[in-house]
């Protein structure tokens, strides 16, 4: 299992930049491996998020919860993603987002304090971390403009295309609330389109 784990992530790694073996082995002594149960979850609002944590195998969200308790999802991440709280887990200060198991799922996770380490020794990681951040933000900022400019059935096609692995994963109301729509407009939207 954790041989396995090590070449999903290093092959994540290689698409930005090149390691050496020593390299390679130098980065993974760094990663704390972690195992979660369906639900269970990896971080709580208010909490500083202080790992980038890269998901092996399984699936996780992450959602932040409105005055009355509703759930609206930021992202997923399914297997050879990455996830975390970037927001806090830049500037150190509390969060206000969940981090939780789809599925059950197996992570690596490099630390604030480790992530510094390895961006001592080895500093051509500073390349592969901004590439992440960057990525993140822009796809962030994409879900904003597609909030505004698409139609409720074009976001849920995006998301088809963009989480093919997910469909079968979650739950309608899941899929909703990612889109931005009520679970009684969307099945409503379902049956129309016939798309279930």
């Amino acid at each position: 299992m954790m041989h396995h784990s090590f070449e999903l992530i290093l092959a994540n790694i290689g698409r930005h930049i090149s390691l050496t073996a020593e390299e390679s082995s130098y980065f993974t002594q760094l990663l704390r491996p972690g195992h979660y149960a369906r639900r269970e979850l990896l971080l709580m609002e208010g909490a500083v998020c202080t790992d980038f944590t890269f998901i092996v195998s399984g699936c996780m969200k992450s959602y932040l919860l409105d005055q009355q308790q509703k759930e609206h999802i930021l992202t997923f991440a399914a297997p050879d993603w990455w996830i975390a709280d970037i927001n806090s887990f830049i500037t150190g200060n509390p969060g206000n987002l969940f981090i939780q198991a789809i599925s059950e799922t197996h992570t690596l996770a490099l630390s604030r304090r480790n992530q510094e380490i390895l961006l001592r020794e080895i500093p051509k990681f500073e390349r592969c971390f901004r590439i992440l951040t960057e990525r993140a933000f822009a796809a962030s900022l994409q879900r904003n403009i597609d909030a505004m400019s698409l139609s409720a059935l074009e976001r849920f096609e995006k998301f088809r295309l963009q989480y093919p692995y997910l469909l079968s994963l979650l739950s309608d109301q899941e899929i909703a609330s990612y889109i931005g729509v009520t679970p009684s407009f969307f099945s409503r939207m379902l049956k129309k389109h016939h798309l279930k």
